[in-house]
């Protein structure tokens, strides 16, 4: 830190509203974003110009409710319009302040850079609506980091015409900020935008289809069932109650409810906009990924697959990645690195570290902690090993990777009464199948996208289909998430296109393929890795009447789990 931009009294503070390219709330005028700068006083006294480290959300102003009654009922029956949805209350109106946010303000205000906050279109002082993923929540940032180069223009008031430019800034943007706050600066690289240097995505959401749905399914965030992108609307519509009808007319009753298609759970034109995966190859900024193996709210795949997809493309990119939940962002020495590097122009060589770093087990969350560094993720080393399914999954089968052939087929019966740590942790259950390996001899270090195959019949022509992969025993302690190395959701309907779901035709078999949630992890000597088959999960599907059977084949049921050492440690571990 320098100790001449270390006082807070001394910094400087102002608010302003930016111009953007698009009009979302129907006015006829360009939206202008509220923004708010805080800079080294040295800015103004010595025309010192400095980098920005840029924060934008739209949960600056205040959110609406999570209380259950105003998500959608999962209770009903697969495929069917389900129950109307119950309004959540408006969100309060906040009136007019010029400081947005203190967040990153002491982190890097004293490290020699501003630090600027904006909300969100259709959130607080911001013009606009709320779109959840539309292109106006791309455009916004773009249009503050135009300003912060000169190519836009900002205003003293939100509809006035006297005119503020940034001429303490030196151009060079990072941005950074955890969940929705980091979904946004992936979406604003995505355009290529000049002066964007570096981004540092914490938790981000990089598909609302990965986020609201998988492989076909209807599946919510872990930890608020029932939510989709209409409710994150409510949850997030704060701005001006004189346009809020309009963004309601025309945003969640219109583009919002005529695309989330909750009765099939298909990936469709609506999804594909809202996928940044697709939008990658305008991203030059350099890309410091964070992401917790047990985020179950935005789950690692998120990142993950940008991560490997920016790294295959050239662009400068690393990974973080943390044993626990939701947020956690990097150290702050990594962080500092980065945006050092990319944004002051000091060649440190971070473009020469490692490219993956992972906390190992038992380090506890927000400790500092020195994570791991591996060359790549997954480890190089890993490879990926076939296990096979041996009878006996009403209580425990076999999981080994020989089987003999003529296993034949068993049967569970759905029932969403009981969650996933009941089944698991049940001696003998109808409605689930269990198969797990011997006991290790030896550590197993699972690092990558597990996968599997599931010949798969149902007695009804629609069906969940849910697959935990466990460690056993299952031990009961306050985080239960513990014992579960990795989870994946699927639609049998969608066995042959995400894109167009079929009925299933009862008693016929399907060959389900799908990725489990990436995952790198040191499975412990004494313990066997489960996977565990099941049809509707309580904490993630919808709740359809009990009593769907499946059948699976388990010749032709497979799981490839990535083991650091391929086959052969595995082996060596089961032996």
């Amino acid at each position: 830190m320098v100790p001449g931009f270390a006082n807070p009294a001394a910094w400087v503070r102002h608010e302003l509203w930016v111009e953007t390219e698009f009009d979302s709330d129907g006015d006829g005028r360009r939206d202008r974003m509220h923004v708010a700068v805080t800079r080294p006083p040295q800015t103004d006294s010595e025309g010192l110009r400095v980098p920005v480290v840029y924060e934008t959300s739209p949960y600056f102003e205040g959110v609406g409710s999570t209380a259950p009654q105003y998500f959608w009922n999962v209770r009903h029956e697969l495929g069917t319009t389900p129950p109307p949805r119950v309004q959540m209350p408006e969100i309060a109106y906040v009136s007019p302040r010029p400081v947005i946010s203190n967040s990153q303000v002491g982190a890097w205000v004293p490290r020699g850079f501003a630090v600027v906050h904006s909300e969100s279109p259709g959130t607080g002082l911001s013009q606009g609506c709320p779109t959840i993923g539309g292109r106006n929540e791309t455009l916004a940032p773009k249009a503050v980091i135009d300003w912060l180069n000169g190519r836009a223009r900002g205003f003293a008031t939100a509809n006035g015409d006297e005119e503020v430019r940034a001429y303490w800034s030196s151009g060079k943007v990072g941005m950074t900020g955890t969940s929705y706050n980091g979904t946004l600066p992936l979406a604003a690289a995505t355009t290529g935008v000049d002066g964007l240097e570096a981004i540092i995505p914490v938790s981000a959401n990089t598909s609302y289809y990965n986020y609201y749905r998988s492989n076909g399914l209807v599946r919510s965030p872990g930890g608020y069932l029932g939510e989709d992108v209409d409710v994150l609307f409510d949850f997030v519509d704060s701005g001006d109650p004189a346009r809020r009808d309009y963004c309601v007319r025309t945003v969640r009753e219109g583009e919002l409810a005529a695309g989330q298609d909750r009765e099939s759970g298909d990936y469709n034109d609506f999804w594909a906009g809202r996928d940044y995966l697709g939008a990658l190859a305008g991203v030059r900024a350099a890309t410091l990924l964070a992401h917790g193996l047990g985020d179950w709210n935005v789950m690692p795949g998120h990142s993950v697959r940008v991560y490997e997809a920016l790294r295959d493309r050239g662009v400068p990119v690393q990974l973080y990645l943390h044993q626990g939940g939701h947020g956690g962002e990097p150290p702050m020495e990594l962080m500092n690195r980065w945006f050092t590097r990319y944004l002051h122009g000091v060649e440190n060589g971070v473009e020469r570290d490692p490219r993956a770093w992972v906390v190992r087990e038992g380090a506890p969350r927000g400790a500092p902690v020195a994570p791991t560094s591996y060359p790549d993720y997954p480890h190089p080393d890993a490879a990926g090993v076939t296990l096979r399914l041996g009878a006996g999954g009403e209580s425990v089968g076999g999981l080994a990777l020989e089987i003999a052939a003529g296993q034949g087929t068993e049967s569970l019966t759905d029932d969403v009464a009981l969650g996933g740590a009941a089944l698991a942790r049940a001696a003998s259950m109808e409605s689930r199948l269990l198969y797990a390996t011997p006991e290790l001899e030896r550590p197993v270090h699972i690092s990558g996208t597990p996968s599997v195959t599931i010949r798969v019949s149902a007695s009804r022509p629609a069906a969940n289909l849910s697959v935990w992969l466990v460690t056993l025993p299952w031990l009961d302690q306050p985080n239960p998430v513990a014992n579960v190395i990795t989870r994946g959701w699927a639609d049998p309907q969608n066995h042959s296109s995400l894109t167009r779901g079929e009925p299933l035709e009862p008693g016929r078999f399907y060959d389900v393929t799908f990725e489990l949630e990436p995952d790198d992890q040191v499975i412990a000597a004494g313990k066997r890795i489960g996977l565990m088959i099941f049809a509707s999960d309580r904490e993630f599907t919808l709740w359809p009447p009990a009593g769907t059977e499946l059948r699976v084949d388990l010749d032709a049921t497979r799981l490839v789990l990535p083991v650091v050492g391929g086959a052969e440690a595995l082996a060596g571990a089961l032996r």
